[in-house]
């Protein structure tokens, strides 16, 4: 390619000023395309494609005189493509962050409990806790089988070698016994 001399170029450094003619011309022809879904390929923009693909031309114009010929033409232009491309991904929001409207947030709201709802949650454990550790040993035992465990009353008087209604009894006694030493909290 029969390229003038940088003395001899526009302001884009095409040969004598004809950025349409001559060997400028059908790189653009033949490379154009492929370059442009090459860039597109990676940065999933057809705007902002197309603009790196004309930049990518510019800069080969630009930077022709220090083309060392190592390579295949088409080969250096794809490498500064390529360039291009990682500085973008670099710089481009869109890239980092992918924005999405008000309905998409709520949708994907944490409903999580937040740290001062933790927080009260073991307040109210620990006070749970201290409340039973005042009651009577064989109220702690019968709320143990019927509300942990999940007895019946009837296996949990069998259990504990007492009749049902002992068990009935002893589990409203200490329900009405933590309802008044936790006030409003619920058992």
């Amino acid at each position: 390619m029969g390229l003038a001399t940088a003395s001899s170029t526009d302001t884009l450094g095409s040969p004598a000023g004809h950025a349409a003619d001559g060997p400028w011309r059908r790189l653009v022809a033949a490379h154009q395309h492929r370059l442009r879904h090459f860039i597109y390929r990676h940065i999933g923009h057809a705007d902002d494609a197309e603009e790196l693909v004309q930049q990518a031309f510019v800069e080969a114009v630009h930077g022709y005189y220090g083309f060392r010929k190592e390579a295949e033409l088409s080969t250096w232009l794809y490498g500064i493509a390529k360039n291009l491309v990682r500085n973008y991904l670099s710089r481009a929001p869109q890239r980092r962050y992918e924005f999405v409207s008000d309905e998409v947030l709520l949708e994907t709201m944490d409903t999580a409990p937040g740290p001062d709802d933790v927080l009260e949650c073991q307040q109210a454990l620990r006070r749970l806790n201290q409340a039973l550790r005042e009651l009577p040993q064989n109220m702690q035992q019968v709320l143990w089988l019927v509300g942990v465990e999940k007895l019946s009353y009837e296996a949990a008087a069998q259990q504990l070698s007492v009749p049902t209604g002992t068990v009935r009894s002893r589990v409203s006694r200490a329900r009405s016994a933590l309802q008044t030493r936790l006030g409003g909290l619920p058992y």
